[in-house]
């Protein structure tokens, strides 16, 4: 028998002592009067004398410390990632009561009533009256020095995580703040949310390679969105001017510290507006949302120190200029020569070969918030053209901490020019691109009718969460990332012969 089942065999049978003694197991409801948090926040600041008038409370958390001196004991209850000690002497709380308190394990999650006071050390606590027991754990708790330091672990069994590490929970609702605040600048500017398809007969909108599935009863082949570009579009044609959509995204690529195959983005569209517009509005979305989440402009990342106060802009020329290592130092001249390009890239156009060359030099080079703009024409195929410039577009894209954290552009809202565009694109798929568009009728069709001018932007939450909380990997801030699947897990069978093998 492995320690996991004889652990599980005894908590097993001390469930049924519990039940045994008039608690139901797996409890019933609590009302609390307080949260744990509160507490600590109202009462942590006051000291012994300033709690004699007596404070009542009913709070409920999960059992993360027990230590039993005869007659007495303490524990500290876990709740929203914040603990309070608790309690509990043998003449204060009715004798079934005590006798559970001896029974519990780390983990259990129980309810207690009683009052506030503080210890002969000091710790603010709860002196406790009476107990409700609410849910049995049936497996250990990670160890209570080191945590849950299992990186597979902490990803595959997040609920564990969150448990043990309340800095993951941190992060987490850092995320939400995050969020939030994202979309309160977006409607106090007007912006109305809105909900795209997620399933699509035609995917766009970005260059990625699908997640195919299959609808029986139309029998046709639909696509899992790699964006909702091309929907959103199509309601600034109809008039909803400002539009955005906090959204999944899916794209069948490999996983790394920056990408995972599901994932959160926020995409908006104003009509009347152009990439210029967008530069000062993402400067000022960005620096609030690290106040929000942070409560300063400064986010530690990594070895930096990360600062969205100010957003520096750099077109890709100047980029690959700047950036450059090694010999054959480039000029400006240079850069915007097409034959000096084509000789340092493989790539087949000047344009593809400028956009390579930018991200050999440049990209990991752009840890503090960078824009960088005009992309050429063959890398942005909804973008519309640089007047003096045909070659390029009035497109950009936001760095911070050395990736991309968002992409941006004045939306292409000439049909003609992105049925040409659509076409360059389907050459590009001919010589071997297997993420080049696909031709888009009906998105022809609605630009067709007249779409106004338009910026749109694109910004990836994950990644930026990742810089306003120092994360490693994206895998740290997404609470259930993509794994391997595992091996089988004994557990579900070790149950069923604990049921008889019901």
């Amino acid at each position: 028998m492995s320690l996991e089942d004889d652990l599980l065999k005894q908590r097993a049978a001390r469930t049924r002592e519990i039940e045994a003694l008039g608690y139901r197991p797996y409890g019933k409801r609590f009302d609390a009067t307080h949260g744990i948090p509160d507490i600590l926040r109202e009462y942590g600041p006051r000291t012994a004398d300033e709690l004699a008038a007596r404070v009542e409370v009913r709070i409920a958390g999960r059992m993360m410390t027990i230590r039993h001196m005869g007659k007495a004991g303490f524990a500290h209850l876990q709740q929203n990632g914040e603990r309070l000690q608790i309690y509990v002497r043998k003449d204060a709380v009715a004798d079934r009561d005590f006798r559970l308190f001896k029974m519990l394990d780390l983990g259990d999650i129980v309810g207690v009533e009683g009052y506030l006071f503080r210890t002969r050390t000091g710790e603010l606590s709860v002196h406790v009256e009476k107990i409700e027991f609410l849910s049995k754990t049936l497996l250990s708790m990670p160890e209570k020095w080191h945590g849950l330091e299992d990186v597979e672990i902490r990803y595959r069994q997040r609920y564990l995580d969150l448990i043990a590490n309340s800095a993951v929970r941190d992060v987490f609702v850092r995320r939400a703040r995050i969020i939030s605040s994202l979309r309160r600048q977006l409607e106090s500017r007007g912006f109305i949310e809105v909900e795209t398809p997620m399933m699509q007969p035609l995917y766009g909108g970005a260059a990625a390679r699908p997640f195919v599935t299959h609808h029986n009863t139309l029998d046709i082949d639909l696509y899992l969105r790699i964006a909702p570009e091309l929907y959103l579009k199509r309601l600034v044609v109809g008039g909803l001017e400002r539009v955005y959509e906090i959204n999944r995204n899916f794209r069948n690529e490999g996983l790394s510290t920056h990408h995972n195959p599901e994932f959160t983005m926020l995409e908006f569209y104003q009509a009347y507006t152009d990439y210029r517009g967008l530069m000062d509005f993402s400067a000022e979305l960005l620096r609030q949302v690290a106040l929000d989440a942070n409560g300063t402009t400064v986010a530690e990342f990594e070895e930096h120190k990360i600062d969205f106060d100010s957003v520096r802009r750099l077109s890709m020329r100047e980029a690959v200029v700047e950036f450059w290592q090694g010999a054959d130092q480039p000029s400006m001249d240079n850069v915007t020569d097409p034959e000096w390009l084509r000789r340092h890239s493989e790539k087949a156009t000047a344009g593809e070969a400028l956009a390579d060359l930018f991200e050999r030099h440049g990209e990991e080079k752009l840890i503090q918030p960078t824009i960088i703009y005009d992309y050429p024409v063959e890398t942005s195929p909804l973008s519309k053209n640089k007047p003096d410039d045909p070659a390029f577009v009035e497109r950009f894209e936001i760095y911070a901490g050395g990736m991309e954290i968002g992409n941006a552009y004045t939306e292409l809202n000439d049909p003609q020019e992105q049925r040409r565009r659509f076409e360059m694109q389907i050459g590009m798929r001919e010589r071997g691109d297997e993420e080049a568009h696909r031709m888009d009728e009906d998105y022809v069709r609605a630009l067709s009718y007249g779409m106004p001018p338009t910026g749109g932007e694109g910004i990836g939450i994950d990644r930026l969460t990742m810089i306003l909380t120092n994360s490693r990997s994206i895998r740290d801030v997404i609470l259930f990332p993509l794994l391997r699947p595992e091996g089988p897990i004994d557990l579900v069978q070790a149950l069923r012969e604990l049921d008889g093998g019901k």
